[in-house]
């Protein structure tokens, strides 16, 4: 398994706005799946990030153009393969 990080910055506020609770939706149905395993906005509201495991970037591209604030333009995106290092000190 392989973790893609994904920066989804505003597109169109508007619809954001009215897209926000399907994008909200498809992320938590992606968790229950496995498939993200973290997301969340930024603070600045610039945008937000998206973490999905998958088994190639074609596949997490595949799962990121299924995301209603894609498929809507609500947002653009950028994708990058990540390496996940963590602390093993560090609790969430």
């Amino acid at each position: 398994m392989k973790y893609y990080a994904v920066i989804l910055t505003l597109q169109d506020e508007e619809k954001n706005r009215s897209f926000r609770p399907q994008h909200l939706a498809f992320l938590e149905q992606m968790r229950q799946e496995n498939k993200v395993v973290m997301n969340g906005p930024f603070t600045d509201g610039a945008g937000g990030l998206v973490i999905y495991a998958a088994n190639d970037l074609e596949e997490a591209i595949s799962y990121l153009k299924q995301d209603p604030y894609i498929v809507n333009g609500a947002r653009n995106w950028e994708i990058h393969e990540w390496a996940l290092d963590t602390n093993p000190n560090f609790q969430l």
